[in-house]
């Protein structure tokens, strides 16, 4: 079967009516906490590294419902809106939701796979600087990480790393001062790096994106800014090759987590194939 349409009374089905509430009044309570308590809900319920001291084992789940700005909230609840509503009215409530959970949490492992891997060359990094200091290795560790937007507090004041590179910039290569404070600034943005916290159903997400794709592939999509209708599997196709490519290439202060959005897209994958040998007869 490559196309379904929902009935009258489908368009928006019991699990993903709950799921849009639950996204909803969460980011409410972000928002809320934030402005007027300074709670930061990120720090406890957002995905943390399993090597930083904030990280808990319930956050690979409580990450799926919390997102770090209203245009983050809308784009994740859109897209399950659109694309989820046809799988879920197909398959039920229950298998839906099984799916929805499997994906958000096989891409939170897939991230946290990711996130060992990234802070390990960080480290090494780091104690590549130590061993054998100088301006040139420290531009390299401030490109990859994109130090620019990153600030330090040293006691009252607050430092950039972009002031410090272009203070040093400006003075001897080899100057003993700016490699002790280039020792401690990177130490601390190490810490900071462990401690970031991951927020939103985007995981999730992609693994309904690619399930609609992979069963309804020839269903016409009409995406702005594109002026003329598209192919399920040739718009999704597209967006997975997107993200394989970003997140490969690993911009500096690009903070998507491209391979949660992929491991989304592989646990999808998985199951729905494991669903497809058990049943068959009647599945697609």
């Amino acid at each position: 079967m490559s196309e379904f349409r929902p009935g009258r009374f489908e368009m928006l089905p019991l699990v993903i009516k709950n799921l849009l509430i639950i996204n909803g009044l969460v980011y409410l309570a972000q928002v809320t906490l934030q402005n007027l308590f300074q709670i930061d809900l990120d720090v406890m319920f957002g995905l943390h590294y399993w090597g930083s001291e904030l990280f808990r084992p319930h956050q690979i789940i409580t990450h799926l419902f919390m997102h770090g700005g209203f245009a983050h909230l809308f784009s994740n609840m859109f897209a399950l809106w659109m694309f989820g509503s046809t799988l879920e009215n197909r398959w039920g409530p229950k298998r839906f939701l099984i799916f929805y959970m499997v994906c958000g949490i096989g891409a939170a492992l897939c991230h946290l796979s990711v996130l060992t891997y990234d802070n390990m060359q960080l480290t090494a990094a780091l104690q590549d600087f130590n061993v054998n200091p100088s301006f040139d290795t420290f531009v390299k560790i401030y490109d990859k990480y994109g130090l620019a937007g990153f600030t330090i507090t040293e006691g009252p004041r607050t430092i950039t790393f972009q002031s410090f590179r272009d203070a040093w910039a400006a003075m001897p290569p080899e100057s003993a001062d700016m490699i002790t404070y280039a020792r401690l600034y990177l130490s601390n943005f190490a810490e900071l790096y462990r401690n970031i916290p991951t927020v939103g159903a985007s995981g999730a997400v992609f693994g309904v994106l690619f399930a609609f794709g992979y069963l309804f592939p020839n269903s016409f999509l009409f995406i702005l800014p594109i002026p003329f209708p598209i192919k399920a599997k040739y718009f999704i196709g597209g967006y997975i090759l997107l993200e394989l490519f970003l997140g490969f290439k690993n911009s500096g202060g690009d903070n998507v987590a491209h391979f949660a959005h992929l491991g989304g897209v592989l646990f999808a994958y998985i199951l729905l194939k494991i669903w497809n040998k058990r049943n068959r007869r009647d599945f697609y």
